[in-house]
């Protein structure tokens, strides 16, 4: 009976090289006089399609990545008009049994693609009747190349999301891993990328994991909209035959959802475009990540140092170590963005129904799979193996960045903090002025700006302690930081 073809497979069949070997298996059936391939739309055309427009309408050499799917669909469908009493018992086995031959070939790298194959549909379809004669003609009764492209690239999609979040999970705790590992590493917190406060080195990286969060509960979001099923809406208006969409739907791992219009179902890329835009935030999310890590890795900060694994040298200067993987991150993140236009700009012209059109949307989609899921584990490589230098984070703090914590020092004594950040602003400068550090002002000192500063305002001079009053659920806390590894593993869990 039929094949289960995993994400896991139908993952490494389609980075596998495509090869075209000729098959071993004997033929059914021969191929028309004069060796040209009936098109499965050509009973009403005489004349010859032009060569150029031959190569201009096929996608076969792009959609051919969803042969696994294919055959997942057209195994239920033969399944579905059984129990319709379309096709007998015998003739669905024998469609099942022979599209499982179909897709081993594939697996194998032994399909042979013949001229006249178009598409993905027309390929396997005419490899099928090879193989099982005329029955095979009879898998298409009552469907569309419109349903079921559409179902094909539901189920890819599905799939690969499932890939892409588990991928997009290992990130998240190896963020969270690391996050516990080096709570204690102090660094200097940034705005506008000017010294703002202190911060843990943890509660930076956990910055970008609450990001990436977000990106996962989108994409768990948008899958049951991906998993919804339009096999049986035939062209645009509907099966003739009444094959049982909720039995196909449940068939293709799809839990009984199904799409409620068949005009729309043939339509709709939204789930396309929700993927192009959830792709290419996340991205966007990686490439802040990535442009992060590019300046703390620059000579001026040396806060951190990417591995060898996933850096390049200068073919001029022998000193250099380029954090090559970060910038192509950041670069394949406005790609992404591109394709996200480009496939709101397919859609926006196309009138109601199927249109042609739609065909451009598998190469955004395949570019926008392929790109997330290689930056994700890249991201995830670089944060593994990432070296960081303590000293370095240490010595990035300055007494200008605890201006605010001697403002809060009188908050404390009753002053309002609207008078209080004026008095800091005054310390501030007075160190200016006298070319010092804030931390180098006296108690005298400071008190000539306010009579409330007493002996233990030097405890304000701590950068750990800094660190600590920002105890609040969220903050820079020890407390609140590991508090935030421990929320990360338990949504990790909990949604697993």
């Amino acid at each position: 009976m039929a094949v289960a073809y995993s994400a896991f497979t139908v993952f490494c069949a389609l980075r596998a090289p495509q090869t075209t070997r000729a098959s071993a298996a004997p033929e059914a059936a021969a191929p028309p006089a004069g060796g040209e391939q009936k098109k499965l739309w050509g009973g009403r055309f005489t004349g010859k399609t032009d060569p150029l427009m031959e190569k201009f309408n096929e996608s076969l050499p792009f959609d051919k990545r969803m042969w696994a799917e294919d055959i997942r669909g057209s195994q239920a469908y033969a399944k579905a008009l059984a129990k319709a009493g379309v096709l007998t018992d015998d003739e669905a086995k024998t469609i099942v049994e022979g599209l499982s031959k179909v897709g081993e070939e594939w697996a194998a790298g032994a399909f042979e693609i013949k001229s006249g194959d178009e598409d993905i549909h027309t390929a396997n379809e005419r490899r099928l009747s090879e193989l099982i004669g005329a029955t095979g003609g009879k898998l298409h009764t009552g469907r569309s190349r419109n349903d079921q492209v559409a179902t094909d690239t539901r189920l890819w999609l599905y799939g690969q999301l499932q890939l892409i979040r588990a991928a997009l999970r290992e990130l998240i705790a190896a963020a969270a891993d690391r996050a516990e590992a080096e709570v204690d590493v102090l660094m200097p917190g940034f705005t506008h990328l000017q010294p703002a406060q202190t911060v843990r080195w943890s509660h930076w990286l956990l910055s970008h994991a609450a990001s990436w969060q977000r990106d996962d509960m989108r994409l768990a979001d948008l899958m049951p909209r991906v998993g919804t099923l339009p096999l049986g809406s035939g062209a645009l208006a509907g099966n003739p035959f009444g094959v049982d969409r909720r039995f196909l739907s449940q068939e293709l791992g799809f839990e009984g959802r199904v799409c409620p219009n068949s005009m729309d179902a043939v339509s709709d890329r939204d789930f396309v475009a929700e993927y192009l835009f959830a792709a290419s935030l996340h991205l966007v999310h990686l490439s802040r990540f990535a442009e992060d890590l590019i300046i703390y890795s620059s000579g001026q900060f040396k806060f951190v140092q990417c591995s060898d694994a996933y850096a390049t040298g200068s073919s001029l200067m022998p000193q250099k170590k380029n954090p090559d993987a970060l910038e192509l991150i950041r670069g394949k993140g406005g790609k992404l963005i591109g394709n996200l236009t480009g496939m709101l700009a397919v859609l926006k012209g196309a009138p109601t129904t199927y249109n042609k059109d739609f065909q451009e949307s598998w190469e955004l989609m395949f570019d926008a799979v392929d790109t997330t899921y290689d930056c994700v584990r890249i991201a995830t490589g670089v944060l593994s193996t990432l070296r960081i230098n303590p000293d370095k984070m240490l010595a990035g703090l300055s007494a200008d960045m605890l201006a605010t914590d001697l403002a809060e020092y009188l908050v404390r004594k009753g002053v309002p903090f609207r008078e209080t950040h004026h008095i800091s602003g005054a310390a501030v400068k007075l160190a200016e002025d006298r070319g010092c550090e804030l931390s180098d002002l006296t108690v005298a000192d400071l008190q000539g700006i306010h009579p409330l500063f007493g002996d233990d305002v030097v405890e304000v001079w701590d950068f750990n302690r800094s660190a600590e009053m920002r105890d609040t659920e969220g903050g820079a806390s020890k407390r609140s930081v590991l508090e935030q590894v421990q929320k990360l593993r338990t949504y990790l869990a909990d949604t697993s």
